[in-house]
């Protein structure tokens, strides 16, 4: 099984670190946040891994290299200025894929979810990892009803950012820039998108504040 690390966003609200350096790259305890996610990836078994970029998406590259460091295989979509949203980056990728379900997942979180549980095949389009709703998202995204995630009514969990899917969720799609959401809201009215709950740690770094709080949250581990 392929997984593909979302690395292409700008990343404004880390600015001014941004300005200078890709947010994925951003150090947490010594190692850039997305080493931290490759390190899980091949410690599940999962090493050939496609990553995206697009802003300063060069010092990704030049730092990742082939992966061999980190004992997988990295392929790249780079994606032009501006970057393609969720959607339209992993239609752009696609070719890369093959047909058997593959992993995606926000190359910008901190999580302690272990990969290897997702499932090595899905019945639907997709299949994402729900969790409790942060601070910053009280709203939630997605209900969980029976295996099955709708768009309400109900107590919605939040979607952590990594998801399993089928090529045959984009077959309708050009490429270009366009979001995930729309996609997984119309395959959720059909019953095509399962999920889990996870109920372990996670953290979206979105912000200097965020990153903070956890590297104090860990280094007290």
């Amino acid at each position: 099984m392929k997984a593909m690390l979302l690395a292409a966003g700008r990343g404004d609200r880390m600015r001014p670190i941004t300005d200078n350096t890709p947010k994925p790259l951003i150090n947490l305890l010594g190692k850039p946040i997305i080493v931290h996610l490759i390190e899980k990836l091949a410690k599940a078994g999962i090493v050939d891994l496609v990553i995206n970029h697009s802003w300063l998406g060069d010092q990704i590259v030049q730092r990742l290299d082939t992966g061999s460091a980190y004992g997988v295989n990295i392929e790249y979509s780079p994606e032009p200025q501006g970057a393609l949203d969720t959607g339209g980056g992993i239609v752009q990728a696609l070719r890369l894929f093959g047909d058997d379900p593959f992993i995606v997942c926000n190359a910008d979180i901190w999580t302690d979810y272990d990969f290897s549980q997702l499932p090595n095949d899905i019945e639907g389009r997709a299949h994402l990892v729900m969790i409790d709703n942060p601070p910053q998202h009280p709203e939630g995204d997605f209900v969980l009803r029976d295996g099955h995630l709708h768009c309400g009514p109900g107590d919605a969990l939040t979607f952590s950012g990594i998801g399993m899917y089928r090529a045959d969720l984009f077959k309708d799609c050009r490429l270009g820039k366009f979001p995930l959401a729309p996609l997984l809201r119309q395959a959720m009215d059909h019953q095509f998108v399962s999920g889990e709950h996870y109920r372990g740690q996670w953290h979206d770094i979105g912000t200097p504040q965020r990153l903070a709080e956890l590297e104090q949250q860990l280094q007290g581990k």
